[in-house]
């Protein structure tokens, strides 16, 4: 058991955790720098996953502590000084499909869907994360692919109910100046009574802005 501490460090969107090299625990168990662990209190919800570093300063955190970056502290929920347990965590799952999207075979809608949800419980490494989006890329997707990929994506978070039966968009690759098919497409589609909420820019800006 560990004494968790907030470091107060911003990772952007990344959990991290740090715990000193002279805790018994980085030898005896087996710790390495950067390697994924799980952060858990017995009997109390589940685990928090995070990418380990290792410190040599004890203003950071003593060797009987476990320190958090300001978003794994913020995802544990728990106050400072409770104790807490460590261990290695799995491997995900969605792994296997990542490794067959590399091999270049086509993925079901279960796949994407697992290999989205645990990217979102901060399963994957960025590394990892970079091994999918290239064999995406590389590889291509099928038609029905997309449509899987999409979805998982949508269900992975919160979603806008504008209380139509059907909500249309216009995609723009963004960032062309002068560019003014969104004010030409989006009244000549809503002048035929289907939804499209949209916005506009004048600015140079990015794909996911500019529509």
């Amino acid at each position: 058991m560990l004494k968790l501490k907030s470091v107060a460090i911003d990772t952007f969107k990344e959990n991290v955790v740090y715990l000193h090299r002279n805790c018994p625990l980085y030898r005896t168990e087996g710790f390495q720098a950067l390697m994924k662990i799980e952060i858990y209190i017995r009997g109390n919800g589940s685990p928090v996953l995070a990418v380990l570093n290792i410190v040599d300063d004890t203003a950071i955190v003593d060797i009987d502590e476990l320190g958090l970056s300001t978003q794994a502290f913020k995802q544990l929920g728990q106050p400072e000084g409770i104790k807490v347990y460590i261990a290695p965590a799995k491997p995900p799952i969605s792994l296997k499909a990542v490794h067959k999207k590399i091999a270049g075979e086509s993925l079901s809608e279960n796949e994407y869907h697992l290999i989205c949800q645990d990217i979102l419980e901060n399963r994957y490494s960025k590394m990892e994360i970079a091994a999918f989006l290239v064999a995406c890329s590389h590889n291509g997707l099928e038609r029905e692919e997309i449509f899987f990929l999409t979805k998982a994506m949508v269900n992975s978070g919160k979603t806008l109910n504008w209380g139509e039966p059907i909500v249309v968009d216009k995609h723009c690759i963004g960032g062309i100046p002068g560019n003014r098919t969104t004010m030409i497409v989006m009244p000549i589609v809503a002048a035929h009574g289907m939804l499209m909420p949209k916005t506009s820019s004048r600015a140079i800006t990015s794909p996911k802005r500019h529509s």
